[in-house]
Formats: C-alpha cells, structure tokens, sequence
C-alpha cells in the first residue's frame, strides 16, 4: 500500500481482513481434532511441534442447496514469513463457485494444516479478478502475500469506509468454529462472475510443513426466496504498555510501531493511526492501557441477528453493547473470560432492529502479563502492544451479522 492512497482507505482495507478467524454465522456445528504428521521448527534452539490441522464436521444439504468445494490452485502451499517474521498471510485465487447469481448459504473452511491461524473467505466482483490475477503472478508460489487485506483494490464506485459496515466477508474458520450455516431462507449473496478469495493466516511459532487447506460452499439458486445477510466490522485501537518489570526497546510504543510496520508494511502503521481517527483518540498522545473502545454510528436501519468478538492470545473481557448509556441500551455480546480456541459468532436472541443514528460500541481488556505466562510468547521480547496482524500481536474487534431495511 502505498503513501498515495488516504487515510479513510487504508483504514478500511487493513481492517477487512481482522478478524482473525471470527464466524460469520449464526449456527456452527462442533469441530474435532484430527492426526497429523509431525511439523516441527527451531526457534532460538527450541524445537516447536505444530499442533494437529483440525477436521470440521460437515452437516448434509438441506432443501434446495447444493455443495461445491474448492481448493488451492495446486492443492497446496508451503508457508514462509516475510521479513524475518513468525506469521504468513497468503492469498489464493478460488475458481468461481457458480455460472448464476447466487447465496452462500453456509461454509465449510477445512485447515489442512496445524499452522493455520485462521482463514477468510472475501468475495470480489468481477471488475476485480484482473487485479487479483496480477497479484498472483508476481510470486513463485501460488497466491500472493496480503497482510492488511486481500491487496486488491477496491471498487472505484464503492465509498473505502463501506468495507466496514459491508465487509466483503463469506466465511471464516478459526479455532472452536465449525460449519458456518446461515438460518434457512438466508445468505450471502454471490453474483454470477464473482470469485472468492481465501486468505490464510499461517502462525509458524507452530512449526514448519506444508498446507491443503480446502473449502466446501453451501449454494441455492438467487431465484430463491432468501434474506440477505451482511458483515459489520466494529474495531477499536490497542495500546497496550509492557508489563510491570517489562523492559526493552519495543517497549517503547514509537519502537513497537515501527517494527509492526517493518513485518506488516505500510498499511500496519496506517491502521494504528486510522483506529485512533476512527474512535476520536489522538494521533500524538493516545491513551495507553489494558481497556478500550470504539463507538459507531448506524447509518441506515438495521436489524441484528448475532455477534462475535475477536482478540488475540492476551485477550482477557469483550462487550458489544447497542446504544450504551441509554434506556435502550442492549448488551449483543459479553465474554467475560476470552478463550482463543473458543471464537465463534452467537445468537443475539430475540433479533435488536437499530434505527439511523443509533449507535454500536465494543469495549476489549487485554493483559500484558500473560506474554511471559504462555508457551507460544514466552521466549519473545517484551514489546508494547498496538493493532496488528501477527499472533504475538493484539487486535479487539466486533464482528456483527443484520440485514439492511
């Protein structure tokens, strides 16, 4: 990304991808480990065993659906970081999944490997795929490396903050998310020439091997009568300070974005900014500590279906709560105790209708001390916190499933 493209954009786009494994459905069947060989790295003479690729159950079609499932041009991909870091995000350009409009009415990501992190499925129009294309063939591997995002541009007709009421978002898979299966009778929609693109987030302190990752769709006809689901994105900054009787050079925060933004690149730094413009804190003196938060504006009315949160490994609290401080205030979302493994989208209940200008805030509590406390952070540098994309980073974010009015 370069230093041409405005502040607005590189919020939107750095942030589509966040979620690092939130669910984008409201029922998802369980997920059960499966064997695998072992993968094993060295790291500052460690031996690190990758942990076993889980195996997502599948459910059978129901009525008017049909499958398809698509897998990595190849069938397989070798993870390697950039930039001397722990963490790939690779994307891979998906073959069509149909010849007519239609709705994803439920998704299926199978990791193929203990490294993968996470994995998100994006939809992008068809005005799109030539720049997705010549992303590709710029590597030797297949697909094309993407922190911040897919690294496709955006449509010129579509407003760069869109991407985050409307994230371009199927599907995801995380640890603890299953099959994603929307309720009956709705979806997303996916028009005739679209294409998908899958992108994985691999975490190589889990080792070294190679991944098959595939993904099996959920499709009925758009002749059918169904509701059309959308993402809503609700992230907030961090900033969070090494811990009491923490000491080095990333602990200084100037130090901790540089260096995120030498793993991640340009869009790294942008995001860190963006999410202090975004939230109304300062660009120059932000407020530092384990809690905080971001309130959004609804610019058109809405109605809530379910909500999921998402952090990363010093995660500790997330509550999403709709028109706080008010006699309609109604909390969507309350982990009191962040489990990692644990990331799936769950029903609001009763369905929340939110007029425009109502407003949506997400509150995130992280804690410092649990760098030296878990095995996959222990043996790295302490480091002051901010947003970003790596697991020894942080991120607090909000993932919201409505239909518009």
């Amino acid at each position: 990304m370069s230093h041409r493209i405005g502040l607005p954009f590189a919020i939107a786009a750095a942030l589509t991808l966040t979620a690092c494994g939130s669910a984008v459905s409201v029922n998802q069947s369980a997920s059960t480990p499966t064997t695998s060989p072992s993968q094993s790295q060295s790291t500052s003479g460690i031996t690190r065993t990758a942990p076993p690729a889980t195996q997502v159950a599948l459910s059978p079609a129901r009525p008017g659906e049909s499958f398809v499932t698509l897998t990595v041009p190849g069938g397989s991909y070798t993870p390697a970081a950039p930039s001397g870091g722990t963490d790939d995000y690779r994307c891979f350009l998906l073959d069509s999944p149909q010849q007519v409009d239609s709705y994803i009415t439920g998704a299926a990501v199978q990791p193929g490997s203990g490294l993968v992190h996470h994995a998100i499925l994006y939809r992008i129009e068809a005005s799109q795929i030539a720049a997705a294309k010549a992303l590709d063939a710029k590597s030797t591997q297949v697909g094309w490396t993407c922190f911040g995002g897919t690294g496709i541009p955006a449509p010129r007709d579509k407003d760069p903050l869109a991407s985050l009421d409307q994230a371009q978002w199927l599907s995801a898979w995380a640890p603890g998310v299953g099959e994603s299966t929307f309720p009956t009778g709705s979806g997303v929609s996916l028009a005739r020439g679209s294409h998908i693109v899958l992108q994985v987030h691999y975490n190589l302190l889990a080792g070294q091997g190679t991944d098959h990752t595939s993904v099996r769709l959920r499709l009925v006809p758009a002749t059918n009568p169904v509701r059309d689901i959308e993402t809503m994105l609700l992230p907030a900054p961090v900033e969070l300070p090494c811990a009491p009787g923490e000491y080095g050079v990333l602990c200084q925060r100037s130090w901790a974005v540089a260096d995120v933004i030498k793993r991640f690149g340009e869009q790294a730094g942008y995001t860190v900014a963006g999410l202090q413009v975004l939230c109304g804190g300062s660009l120059t003196k932000p407020k530092a500590g384990p809690a905080q938060s971001c309130t959004r504006r609804i610019s058109r009315g809405i109605t809530i279906y379910s909500a999921a949160g998402h952090m990363h490994l010093l995660g500790r609290t997330v509550t999403i709560v709709a028109n706080p401080g008010t006699s309609r205030e109604r909390t969507l979302r309350k982990i009191t105790n962040w489990d990692f493994d644990n990331q799936g989208a769950k029903s609001i209940g009763a369905p929340l209708h939110l007029n425009a200008g109502d407003n949506v805030s997400i509150t995130c509590t992280h804690d410092a001390s649990l760098r030296k406390k878990l095995p996959e952070l222990a043996d790295l540098p302490s480091r002051y916190v901010v947003w970003g994309e790596g697991t020894s980073d942080e991120m607090c974010l909000g993932i919201l499933l409505y239909s518009r009015d």
